[in-house]
């Protein structure tokens, strides 16, 4: 151990002989590792959040498929739909989305039925007469209107509608209520000309969890024009979303790996004068050539653990203190108006381990590689070149 230690010392000192090289080393190892490191934290707290935010979703959404589209259902299929053994209750929705096109942003209008013991409002009450409505966080921050101000939308025969603001969205329930405005279900048909024998979707909840799918397919054989979705398939829709959309942006940040292997093969390969006179006194003063190895090893480690763990840290600070603004965008999604949200610290260390291998193992091997080649040669010729 005590020889290790000195080895270890001795490496130390050599970096720090060479203190300006290894620190621009580092640094460029760094920032690679925060760009990688900085797309697994988010893609991996933000599918927590999803995943949380849509554990009290319906257990089955029941749709209407025409021409291949999503189309209004007819209520008389939550009839036929309750009727089925193991259906707690069916419960048709009135929803839609409306585009904004002065400030560019689509907002979802939702119907308030059996809804309301389930919508927490900051401030105000929910809407009850025609005219009024309730409106998310992202909405007032965007159009500015608060609660006893007037939100003034377009309907489908492009004419001017006003809604007085009853109330206003929590906070705390940005990611789900952000861009929503809530109206009573007769205004929102009335804004959306939709015909009372139709709804947008079915809310379908069930007694035995067991028989989610069963009854799903018992839905698509009676019902062959619907699309039953249960809440497995929305949360497999969310990870598959984002694993994609992160997939797609690690292949760019690979492409920054790929060129910091360059960078490091070209260094360790490249080895200077200096360094080559060093192994050969150090080989002409009765070192081993595993003793020089053990110093080039530990030269390896010491780069490649601090730039880790600087860009561990980095991506850290990057995605849990400011929110990651250089790639929440990309992964979020096209919303406008999608909430500022504290993201909840969630780390993989399976994936900390992968990144760790896969950028600390090719460093080692290019610091190795050349020292080796260099520690076997005859130390006269080395001194001497």
């Amino acid at each position: 151990m005590r020889r290790q230690l000195k080895i270890l010392e001795y490496t130390l000192s050599s970096l720090l002989r060479r203190k300006y090289k290894s620190f621009s080393l580092i640094a460029v190892y760094a920032f690679t590792i925060a760009v990688l490191g900085s797309v697994l934290f988010l893609t991996q707290s933000l599918k927590s959040e999803a995943t949380g935010s849509l554990v009290s979703a319906p257990e089955i959404v029941v749709q209407r498929v025409s021409a291949g589209r999503h189309d209004l259902v007819p209520i008389g299929y939550a009839e036929v739909i309750s009727k089925f053994p193991g259906v707690k209750s069916v419960t048709p929705r009135v929803w839609g989305y409306y585009y904004d096109s002065l400030v560019k942003a689509n907002l979802t209008l939702i119907g308030i039925g059996e809804y309301q013991e389930q919508l927490e409002l900051l401030d105000g009450r929910l809407p009850i007469k025609p005219d009024e409505c309730a409106i998310g966080m992202g909405i007032v921050n965007v159009f500015g209107p608060g609660k006893g101000d007037a939100l003034v939308l377009e309907n489908s025969a492009s004419t001017s509608k006003t809604f007085k603001i009853t109330g206003v969205f929590r906070a705390a329930s940005n990611l789900l209520t952000n861009d929503l405005v809530v109206l009573p279900e007769a205004a929102l048909r009335q804004f959306f000309a939709m015909d009372s024998t139709l709804a947008t979707d079915l809310v379908v909840e069930v007694y035995n969890q067991r028989e989610i799918k069963t009854l799903a397919k018992k839905i698509k054989y009676h019902l062959s024009d619907t699309r039953p979705i249960t809440r497995d398939e929305i949360l497999h829709t969310y990870e598959t979303l984002f694993n994609w959309r992160s997939g797609m942006m690690l292949a760019v940040a690979v492409a920054a790996l790929i060129a910091f292997c360059i960078l490091a093969w070209d260094k360790a390969t490249g080895i200077t004068a200096e360094e080559k006179r060093e192994i050969g006194v150090l080989k002409a003063l009765g070192w081993e050539t595993a003793d020089v190895l053990t110093i080039k090893f530990w030269e390896g480690l010491v780069i490649s653990l601090t730039s880790f763990l600087l860009g561990v840290i980095a991506a850290w600070i990057h995605v849990f203190v400011f929110s990651a603004p250089a790639l929440t965008p990309l992964l979020k999604g096209w919303s406008v108006l999608f909430p500022a949200f504290q993201l909840s610290p969630v780390v993989d260390f399976y994936q900390l381990f992968v990144l760790a291998f896969l950028t600390i193992g090719p460093y080692l091997a290019c610091t190795l590689i050349p020292a080796w080649k260099t520690a076997t040669t005859d130390p006269e010729q080395v001194m001497r070149d």
